[in-house]
């Protein structure tokens, strides 16, 4: 991902809202969100990068960005954008999302696990929920901590960077929060391509092209772009839904998959 919003508590009815955008290189193959059928209980898309095909995949053949489980786990992870941290060859960071979801660990350990081992991989943040607590290991900083009830907003760069998509986004969800049941203006700020300024622009070590083409909610860049919308709902009685928007690479509209599932009672 390189945008993920999220209302931990934000609101009475929902203890779980997430709105994120996975921005990718067009070339790169991928599916949709589905279960899994090597990981049941795991709903999530699936990288193909590492190869494998639709389905069948074995567990070394991809993993993902973001995604639930029957038992009402949540993870999501960001690229951490800093061309000087590039590590070739380096494992996939994928893969730790999978193992976040299908871990029996609470959220804090979970996290603490992944910093052990977090320097082997190219920089990245992972957020983790076990449906009790909410937690981020950044590995930029090494850190672990649990998060208190409010909306967060992550992109390339630690927790809550105010680069100008980032606040806008977190500006626009809170205010999507007071519509729900309504979930529109939440697609409307995910789909959202104006272009920062370039005074506001931030600085992160590729061109001044670049920082303008990666600046907005939904990208639009030369092979690189926006490549699905993902919106989360979980409220108060274990009720999910997961509806996620693909798009082409003309970033117009592609596909649509909704999934709606009640979280197994002990997950």
């Amino acid at each position: 991902m390189c945008l993920i919003v999220v209302g931990w508590h934000a609101h009475p009815a929902y203890p779980l809202v997430v709105a994120a955008n996975r921005d990718e290189f067009l070339a790169r193959p991928a599916v949709p969100a589905h279960w899994w059928t090597d990981a049941a209980d795991l709903l999530a898309g699936r990288d193909l990068e590492a190869g494998g095909t639709w389905m069948g995949l074995s567990r070394e053949a991809g993993g993902t960005w973001m995604g639930l489980s029957r038992g009402g786990r949540f993870a999501a992870l960001t690229n951490y954008r800093d061309p000087t941290l590039h590590r070739p060859g380096a494992p996939s960071r994928g893969t730790l999302v999978r193992d976040c979801l299908t871990g029996n660990d609470d959220a804090d350990r979970q996290l603490r696990k992944v910093a052990e081992v977090s320097a082997q991989y190219a920089a990245f943040n992972l957020l983790v929920s076990d449906g009790r607590q909410l937690g981020i290991h950044e590995s930029t900083t090494g850190a672990v901590r649990m998060l208190d009830p409010g909306v967060y907003g992550l992109s390339n760069h630690v927790l809550d960077t105010p680069w100008p998509k980032v606040k806008l986004a977190r500006e626009r969800f809170t205010a999507a929060l007071g519509r729900l049941p309504d979930t529109d203006a939440f697609l409307a700020l995910l789909r959202d391509d104006e272009p920062a300024p370039d005074h506001h622009l931030p600085e992160t070590g590729v061109s001044a092209d670049w920082e303008r083409w990666l600046s907005p909610a939904f990208i639009r860049a030369p092979g690189y772009g926006t490549r699905c919308s993902t919106l989360i709902l979980l409220d108060h009685g274990g009720n999910v839904t997961f509806r996620e928007w693909s798009w082409n690479e003309r970033g117009e509209f592609a596909s649509e998959v909704a999934h709606r599932f009640t979280v197994a009672s002990g997950g």
